[in-house]
């Protein structure tokens, strides 16, 4: 008996060994597993976010946008109060009427109003 024995312990010592093994093995598994998991977790809650802050972006280009129309739109008004359609700075004679009248317009850009950042 006492082969039998032997053959024994070493078929359950092999046993052993590889169930060790493979338990280890389907922990690291399930270890990196759940790693994965948590990393396109915080990927989705990113995106979330992201998704989140669009309307908000949308919403200041928007205003910015209406703030350049506004802009614009009283540029082009004091442009056509100091420089009538047929009255054009190339074809104005250069007289003191000329920079009396450029004064007076130069009163007319006040009103638009400057963004600085």
């Amino acid at each position: 008996m006492g082969k039998g024995l032997i053959v024994v312990a070493v078929l359950l010592v092999i046993v052993l060994a590889l169930g060790g093994q493979y338990i280890g093995v389907k922990n690291t598994l399930v270890a990196k597993d759940q790693a994965v998991k948590a990393a396109w977790s915080q990927v989705d809650i990113v995106l979330q976010r992201r998704a989140d802050l669009i309307p908000n972006l949308v919403e200041t280009v928007k205003g910015y946008a209406q703030q350049e129309v506004t802009v614009f739109g009283d540029i082009a008004k004091a442009r056509r109060r100091c420089f009538p359609r047929k009255l054009r700075p190339t074809r104005l004679p250069r007289t003191g009427n000329w920079m009396a009248r450029s004064a007076g317009c130069l009163s007319s850009w006040r009103i638009i109003p400057v963004e600085v950042e």
